[in-house]
């Protein structure tokens, strides 16, 4: 366990539903200009890339398109995209097929995404039911999981690449409830554990930096439901 490990927490470059607010596109990838925006944020953060120990990614397309244009040279340094972690507990909150991954067996035959370790998928990563369902005690006891998992962790800077609604539960503060915070594409912020939390259960964090975002401002799924409810879409 490394409790003082730092956490480079990052959000996905924009990705296909982030732009036609479409989120019935099933695990939606990177867009060309997602693509850009992932590779100008490795440009940004060259002591990072140097830094980090394990790179952590959900499993969904958009989030290891941006693992691997993103932080690329921590990975090429780390040993290549197999070494990268796919953490299941990091994909998206919601049911929509924007924010449900592939199985496991469509991501090996595909020659982009079969050079990453893909034993961790077990088939009901993706059936978002049980402890992947998206209702709100599910939701924090799967970001309790994630914050679990690095804390546990024995390297002391870690890049956790996932999506913006899981991201906010995963950066809750005890009494609060889940971050408003608004993350932008290819965002990158900089997290350590609580030290008061970090031996307890839910072992939370706290933010140290704003560090680089090489896109702009792009709704997650969520976000995109509440606006059309409040009549905003």
């Amino acid at each position: 366990m490394a409790p003082n490990s730092r956490i480079f927490l990052t959000r996905h470059a924009q990705a296909e539903h982030n732009v036609d607010l479409d989120y019935s596109i099933p695990d939606a990838p990177l867009t060309p200009l997602g693509k850009k925006q992932a590779a100008s944020l490795a440009r940004q953060i060259p002591a990072l890339q140097q830094e980090v120990e394990l790179v952590v990614s959900s499993p969904l397309r958009r989030t290891l398109q941006t693992t691997t244009l993103g932080w690329g040279p921590a990975v090429s340094r780390l040993g290549g995209p197999q070494t990268v972690v796919l953490l299941p507990a990091a994909q998206e909150c919601n049911a929509l097929p924007c924010d449900t991954g592939s199985p496991r067996e469509a991501l090996a035959a595909d020659p982009e995404f079969a050079v990453f370790d893909l034993a961790p998928l077990a088939p009901d990563w993706t059936s978002k039911r049980g402890f992947y369902a998206p209702d709100e005690a599910a939701l924090a006891r799967r970001a309790r999981a994630v914050r679990r998992f690095l804390r546990d962790r024995p390297e002391t800077a870690i890049a956790l690449v996932a999506h913006g609604d899981i991201l906010r539960r995963i950066t809750a503060r005890p009494g609060d409830g889940p971050s408003v915070y608004l993350w932008k594409n290819a965002e990158v912020r900089v997290f350590e554990f609580d030290p008061e939390y970090v031996e307890s259960d839910e072992c939370w964090l706290f933010q140290r930096d704003d560090v680089a975002a090489a896109g702009g401002y792009g709704p997650t799924s969520t976000e995109l439901e509440i606006d059309e409810a409040e009549g905003k879409l």
